[in-house]
This record gives structure tokens, sequence and C-alpha cells, in this order.
């Protein structure tokens, strides 16, 4: 059974609204975080910071999964980085 082009189309523009609507949960929340965790304070370049989080996300990627509930005692939970222990 094929389904005939403008129904595999409606169904793209679907698929492309959810994926906007996901991305936009996804942005908010990681802004968010970002501003807890006093990035947005930061003068850096953001070819810098992209630098940086893509390292962080190797560095959850390779521990303990999704869950990744590791955390950094020695920089309180909404501290600017750099104003606790070392990161």
């Amino acid at each position: 059974m094929k389904k005939p082009s403008s129904k595999i189309r409606e169904e793209i523009g679907r698929l492309q609204e959810q994926l906007k609507q996901a991305e936009t949960r996804e942005a908010e929340r990681i802004g968010r975080l970002a501003l807890r965790a006093g990035l947005g304070d930061l003068e850096v370049e953001d070819s810098d910071l992209v630098s940086a989080l893509e390292e962080v996300a190797a560095k959850f990627r390779k521990g303990s999964g999704r869950s990744g509930r590791q955390t950094n005692a020695s920089v309180p939970t909404g501290a600017p980085q750099g104003s606790g222990g070392e990161a």
C-alpha cells in the first residue's frame, strides 16, 4: 500500500512542525539551565562557547547516558562559572 504524494507531503509538514516545537522546547530548557549556571553573564565568543558545550555534551554521552545525574559538588547550583571550585 503506497501513500499518495499529497499525503506524504502533509505528513512531512506535520512532522516539520513537531520538530520545530520540540527544538523550541529544548532550546528554552537549555537556555534556562545556561542562565542558572551563569553563562549569561560571561563575555565569550559564540564559537568558544559552542566548543565548550560540545565538550560537555561529549562527556555526558560517554558517561552515564541520558539520566546523567552527575553533579560537580565544588560548584553550587546557580553559581556563575569560576566562582566556585574548579569545574
